[in-house]
């Protein structure tokens, strides 16, 4: 079933509102509470949601934009925005891992580890829950409306759940015996580290869209054997193809009769196009060239 863009922009907004606000409430009982429950880790964690905050604001902003239709400026679309706010969060997310890596050296550096208290505990596991069920509710949606910002904001609340696991794990160890106050900053080192390795995963992907990489060599070949089951088609070559936000704009030259009309070559890279954009991997748009076989 096709999803209106009304409805896409619905869903999305509402999703990422709802992030937004839980995030900014996490972001708010995390540092107060580790202000007062003594928690380097769960002031890191705050941190975290805080930058999820902002990758919420990036997305219901570049909403605005990436599902308009096209115009003269922007002939293609504007699903590209998409892309950008993706990079943006990989970025955001890059950042907020070097951040809290540095601030866990430094704690190394420094010494003095206290044991938290055990309400730094309860915040963490209450992060942990409510998190995940962002990632789900939030990935589920991405994948619905194939929106690459969406399961790259879904990551991002993943990254925020699994830091959390660490950051209960070490005050966890620290309340069952003091001299494990040290876990406190390990904790937010391996929550730095693992925020820039989704970094990279979230961005990567777009980068290469953005660069303007194409289908798989797998892909070419099931969209080349695809066109070639069209009667009437007798060869295909020159296949480029381009990511386009989630799908694929792909242009090809099909060689047919050259004693057709016109009107029977262009029926025939009709169904060509049909067949691709129906049983294609993800296509959204296709241009066709015909060419005469002789």
């Amino acid at each position: 079933m096709t999803i209106s863009i009304e409805q896409q922009n619905s869903e999305t907004r509402r999703v990422t509102l709802a992030g937004l606000i839980i995030n900014l409430f996490l972001t708010v009982i995390k540092i107060v509470a580790g202000i007062y429950g003594n928690s380097q880790s769960v002031i890191a964690d705050g941190i975290h949601s805080l930058s999820d905050s902002a990758t919420d604001i990036a997305v219901l902003v570049g909403l605005k934009y990436w599902n308009e239709p096209p115009d003269l400026c922007h002939p293609y679309g504007h699903r590209r925005i998409e892309t950008m706010v993706t990079v943006v969060i990989g970025i955001a997310l890059a950042l907020a891992g070097i951040f809290l890596g540095s601030e866990a050296v430094e704690k190394f550096r420094s010494g003095g580890y206290v044991v938290p208290e055990t309400v730094t505990l309860a915040v963490a596991i209450i992060s942990v829950v409510v998190k995940e069920f962002l990632f789900r509710w939030t990935y589920n949606v991405g994948e619905k409306l194939k929106s690459s910002a969406l399961k790259a904001n879904a990551w991002h609340h993943r990254t925020d759940s699994f830091s959390s696991i660490a950051v209960a794990l070490a005050i966890g160890m620290a309340l069952i015996d003091p001299k494990w106050a040290l876990l406190d900053p390990v904790a937010a080192l391996a929550v730095g580290a693992f925020i820039l390795q989704a970094a990279w995963k979230i961005a990567t992907p777009a980068l290469r869209e953005l660069a303007d990489a194409g289908a798989t060599a797998e892909d070419l070949k099931n969209i080349e054997k695809l066109v070639l089951e069209v009667e009437g088609v007798v060869s295909v070559h020159a296949l480029r193809s381009r990511f386009h936000g989630a799908g694929l704009q792909v242009d090809l030259h099909i060689q047919v009769d050259g004693g057709l009309s016109v009107r029977e070559g262009h029926v025939i890279s009709g169904k060509a196009k049909r067949r691709l954009i129906e049983d294609g991997p993800d296509i959204v748009d296709v241009l066709v060239h015909i060419e005469p076989a002789d």
